[in-house]
């Protein structure tokens, strides 16, 4: 196994230009569109602050409820925090090349590889758990080498912390946790495995995460079942589009540097003090193809493939016909980047999303929530005013409940209700609410709600003005007579988790 060398000097210029560019690039777009259904549902969380929720720690909806209130509540002012998660995220991988032996030259281009892939910059434009998700594996990955080049034990306990704080925001950081360990007692050194200092970074990681892990416990796991949720519904389908996705969302172009990174780390002489990380990327594969989870799960583990590969990416480019490998490998930059704007970041005129929506659905989720709330409220108008007091708004899915919760009010609607996600916790109506229902159906979800109230007819129908055929476009609007049982009673079989 190959001894490390001493680190070259951080690229601090470079890389704060790249940084510097991807900021602003990010909050020229920041107010684009619109929020995500995940954001309006974040910021609801977090106006009913908890340890935990049933699908996700507290982190997200604190760092969302933040950035609103500091930076201005608005899509552009919750994405500053995104924005700010991204640079350091590009500031990581960086620092990955660097404890890889990069020198300034592959630091750079570690930057550059990273703030152009199409993940990065789509996870960087909204705010969503894989945000910090991202940032929070590339922090582990990156003091677990620092652990793994110095062998000074201590780094354990910082290993630690940033895997507490990671599983605040997202519990598949023990994904990586267990292809690192696994990686380590498979390549060594596993002298370090032994040291004491071991357990006081498990220590504290449990002790940082132990808040949500004891709200989950009193709370029945909630998580797990929205987790099994999701693998029945994708399951299969994420194993299919694996490896696909994976090329995508990071860029085809950039997979020679990754494989070379990966070689880097299995074999070269002088990272072989690293080979644990080359065992955890194809161990963090099985995992997520095994449980049938998402394929960009396994992407942290690429970018620090990435950075690996920068010193052996450049070493090419300064070999023969070097003029011509250049123009290639810039015209595949300039690619990544023409890609990755069209596919992560919201540079199209809304109407124009089709396409892309069918590659990036979440491009379209942030499409048509004002005419959603519109819809609901012209519906609304047709309750005798004599009986508002009395009637109920419900929303079948936690987006289109927390958008009736953002931009209801304005239109006179009142809170709503949903039986999706925590909004569950955060009802039921009182059983005095004995008047009609407002009921927003969610497209394609048949008559399994309805079931439960009275008296059904459509009022309206969901139509976000730029044919964009996203999740919520055709939604139906039913004005219902009432429920056909006390809401208390209804409650648990209208409470759903996917």
């Amino acid at each position: 196994m190959g001894e490390s060398r001493p680190l070259h000097a951080f690229a601090t210029l470079p890389a704060a230009s790249v940084c510097a560019a991807v900021a602003a690039l990010l909050t020229a777009l920041s107010g684009r569109y619109g929020y995500h259904r995940d954001e309006l549902y974040f910021l609801v969380a977090a106006d009913h602050p908890d340890w935990g929720y049933v699908d996700q720690p507290p982190l997200t909806p604190l760092i969302a409820k933040a950035s609103s209130t500091v930076f201005g509540d608005s899509p552009a002012g919750l994405r500053v925090a995104g924005t700010l998660a991204c640079v350091l995220l590009v500031l990581l991988v960086t620092a990955v090349a660097r404890e890889l032996g990069g020198d300034r030259r592959a630091q750079t281009l570690a930057a550059v590889c990273a703030a152009t892939s199409t993940f990065v910059l789509a996870v960087g434009h909204m705010v969503s758990t894989a945000t910090y998700d991202l940032v929070a594996w590339l922090a582990i990955s990156w003091l677990f080498l620092r652990l793994l080049r110095s062998r000074e034990p201590r780094w354990w306990v910082a290993v630690g912390a940033a895997v507490g704080v990671g599983v605040q925001n997202k519990y598949l950081v023990a994904m990586l946790v267990a292809a690192l360990l696994i990686g380590l007692v498979v390549a060594g050194p596993r002298a370090l495995l032994r040291s004491p200092w071991l357990g006081v970074g498990v220590a504290v990681a449990v002790l940082i995460a132990w808040p949500n892990l004891w709200w989950q416990e009193q709370n029945g796991w909630p998580q797990l079942t929205v987790a099994g949720g999701i693998v029945a519904d994708d399951g299969t389908e994420n194993r299919v589009l694996f490896v696909p996705q994976q090329l995508l969302f990071l860029s085809p172009l950039y997979v020679p540097v990754c494989v070379a990174g990966w070689l880097r780390l299995w074999r070269g002489p002088e990272v072989g003090w690293a080979r644990a990380v080359a065992w955890a990327y194809p161990l963090l594969c099985l995992q997520v193809i095994g449980t049938g989870g998402k394929p960009y799960y396994a992407l942290p583990l690429l970018l620090v493939l990435l950075a690996a590969g920068c010193v052996p990416a450049l070493g090419w480019l300064g070999r023969g016909a070097r003029r011509v490998r250049r123009g290639l490998f810039a015209g595949a930059v300039a690619l990544t980047v023409a890609v990755s704007l069209a596919v992560a970041l919201p540079v199209l005129p809304p109407g124009a999303l089709g396409p892309i929506a069918a590659i990036n659905p979440e491009q379209g989720e942030q499409v048509g929530w004002p005419e959603l709330a519109d819809a609901v409220a012209a519906g609304w108008q047709l309750v005798p005013a004599g009986e508002r007091a009395s009637s109920v708004v419900f929303a079948q899915n936690y987006g289109q409940a927390g958008a009736l919760a953002r931009y209801g009010p304005a239109r006179g609607l009142p809170a709503p209700y949903s039986g999706h996600m925590s909004f569950a916790d955060w009802g039921p109506p009182p059983d005095s609410a004995t008047g009609r229902v407002l009921l927003l159906r969610q497209r394609g979800s048949g008559g399994g709600t309805g079931r439960y109230f009275r008296g059904c007819r459509q009022v309206g129908r969901v139509d976000n003005g730029e044919h964009l055929d996203n999740e919520e476009q055709g939604a139906a609007v039913l004005l219902c007579s009432g429920t056909t049982e006390p809401w208390s009673r209804l409650w648990p079989r209208l409470r759903h988790f996917y």
